[in-house]
């Protein structure tokens, strides 16, 4: 391939990187609820997911494959009335907004720009302090320089000084479109190469420091930090370069290099890989240890890896990796050293809540020593074999003890029961007791009685006890009044004639609960002024999509086949009446003088004449 090609092609990828988003800042933005209800109204969500999923029309619905989990069977309901969709498979849901932002990863500013920018809204400009546009100019031309930067190493890499560092890629078997796929480049051996190139580009000295390309020193000079390396972009998830990578050409040191923090790239909150990662679709990811593993599984077929950035796995790569995965697939190298990093990995993960297993790769060292060995098929197989963390843990700590010596074999079964505590549920507890039981070869009430001995050294009084059975109780009484809000909240919206009725016994303010106290102050809001309810306007009061996946599974749920007319007009009454019983009992525990208590005993003695007929 010509160099000139080169340089186009890479032009054009580099390019890809940050394709759209150049003008998505989303530094302390807003905008106004009319706006964000404009674009709303101006993209129509059967248009926009039809874009996306393969849909068709059942009912008054559109019904298609979700695209957020595997599955055979459509489960994925689209509602052009409402203007949500809801996935009765995996429980996802929300208005067009929540979507684009589940399926391209984007935070709500960005969904917004988008949607806009598809429907035509001119979006205002939004006004940011002195400092904060400072800041953000600082950090754009950052990206510029970087952008600049992985263009110019790309097109090194295609050069006659390149040619050693594209051999020793090819030697690594990867492909040409590998290469160009993950923007993989060459600094030259000339320390100063690439600085001169940004200064003739017009760069100045200020903004080149801050990128942590290059060392600016007085009596030294100016000095690239890469050179005689081959070179890997670092992307964030949206695809901006935001730092490097280097690993040396000879016996240089150290071999591998990583750009210095700045205010474009935080080590500690990015993921190597995971701007392709995220496109893959898979709800596991497979989190290894180096750039080259993370390329080689890539190019393998495996396109849901990615790898920490040089640094100890983080609580905060951790948070990042919970918005694209349910499960996490540690496939860290097999000697001591990541051994220990799996270890240290596991209750990070554990932490945020994503479940962790294990890969093993021995005779092995690494996933691209492996696949090279032994193809596609076997490692899906070893992927497939996984280990659960907590017995990969339990298995590590085996290696401590000769378990042909009594002695210490008691003590490995002492430890093991000690480590069994870390299951606060009962349930899930007892699961592994049984587990490791069997596993082991030990009777199953020894090593309850094991694990109930180490238990109970932590001590629980009985104040502590009545405390915690109270609290219980409580969470059990809580748990129904939630169920008896979100239950009523959805008839209200699927029989609008219900509203009069029940509005006459209660107000949004007996909602006590959150979310449903929100979704209450809105459907009666929207009663009162329009006689209508809009279910995806609704949407936009909440932030989590846990949040707005609980309020969309209400506006999608049909009670009408679950009861018949009299055992829903039973249930009715005593939803309303178990609400209402609530809401004042609450108030009669807040109450500041007599007349107010008097009112609040008269409206209970009432309640025994609630009857809401249908």
């Amino acid at each position: 391939m010509k160099s000139s090609d080169i340089n186009n092609k890479c032009a054009n990828i580099i390019g890809d990187f940050s394709k759209g988003k150049e003008d998505r800042k989303e530094d302390n933005m807003f905008y106004p609820e009319e706006i964000i209800e404009e674009v709303r109204q101006r993209n129509d969500i059967v248009d926009v997911i039809s874009s996306y999923v393969k849909l068709k029309k059942t009912g008054s619905n559109y019904m298609g494959l979700c695209p957020f989990h595997s599955e055979k069977s459509p489960s994925f309901s689209v509602s052009g009335m409402k203007q949500m969709y809801h996935c009765f498979g995996c429980g996802v849901g929300g208005n067009v907004f929540t979507f684009v932002m589940e399926y391209e990863n984007y935070s709500f500013v960005e969904a917004v720009q988008y949607l806009a920018e598809r429907s035509g809204v001119q979006l205002p400009k939004v006004e940011m302090t002195p400092e904060a546009k400072r800041q953000a100019d600082i950090r754009n031309r950052i990206l510029e320089v970087n952008k600049e930067a992985a263009k110019y190493y790309v097109y090194q890499l295609h050069t006659k000084q390149g040619e050693k560092a594209l051999a020793y890629l090819k030697d690594r078997e990867l492909s040409e479109e590998t290469i160009l796929k993950f923007g993989l480049g060459f600094s030259s051996k000339y320390s100063d190469d690439l600085y001169q190139y940004m200064k003739k580009k017009g760069f100045g000295d200020n903004l080149l420091k801050e990128t942590g390309l290059f060392t600016i020193d007085e009596k030294r000079g100016v000095n690239d930090k890469f050179w005689n390396r081959v070179m890997f972009p670092i992307m964030d998830m949206n695809s901006k370069v935001i730092g490097f990578g280097g690993r040396v050409m000879g016996d240089g040191k150290p071999k591998y290099l990583n750009s210095p923090e700045t205010r474009a790239f935080d080590k500690s909150r990015n993921l190597y890989g995971l701007h392709l990662a995220r496109q893959s679709r898979s709800r596991a990811m497979i989190l290894c240890e180096g750039y080259m593993d993370v390329i080689a599984m890539h190019q393998a077929g495996f396109s849901n890896a990615v790898a920490s950035l040089g640094t100890a796995f983080t609580g905060l790569q951790a948070n990042l990796l919970k918005r694209f995965a349910d499960q996490v697939l540690l496939l860290y190298d097999s000697d001591e050293a990541g051994i220990k990093a799996a270890l240290r990995a596991i209750p990070i993960l554990k932490e945020v809540g994503l479940p962790a297993k294990v890969v093993s790769l021995k005779p092995y060292k690494d996933p691209d020593e492996f696949i090279k060995a032994q193809g596609k098929e076997a490692f899906q197989q070893r992927l497939d074999e996984a280990m659960n963390s907590f017995y990969f843990e339990i298995k590590v700590l085996e290696r401590g003890f000769d378990l042909s010596d009594p002695e210490q074999k008691t003590k490995f079964y002492n430890e093991i029961a000690k480590k069994l505590l870390q299951f606060t549920e009962k349930l899930e507890r007892d699961n592994y007791i049984e587990a490791i039981a069997r596993m082991y070869h030990i009777a199953y009430a020894d090593l309850e009685k094991l694990v109930n001995h180490y238990g109970a050294q932590m001590v629980v009084t009985p104040n502590m006890e009545r405390r915690m059975q109270q609290e219980q109780r409580n969470q059990k009484k809580e748990d129904g009044l939630r169920k008896a809000q979100k239950i009523l909240l959805t008839w209200m919206i699927e029989e609008e004639g219900l509203f009069q009725k029940i509005s006459a016994f209660l107000t949004e303010e007996d909602f006590k609960e959150e979310p449903y106290h929100i979704v209450a102050q809105a459907l009666f809001q929207q009663f009162r002024e329009k006689q209508e309810i809009n279910p995806a306007k609704i949407i936009n009061q909440f932030e989590s999509k846990e949040e707005q996946s609980e309020v969309a599974s209400m506006f999608n749920r049909d009670l009408s086949e679950e009861l018949t007319k009299q055992e829903k007009e039973r249930a009715l009454n005593e939803t309303v009446l178990r609400i209402k019983s609530h809401s004042l009992e609450y108030r009669k525990s807040h109450a500041t003088d007599i007349g107010e208590l008097q009112n609040i005993i008269k409206e209970q003695a009432e309640l025994q004449k609630l009857h809401i007929s249908l």
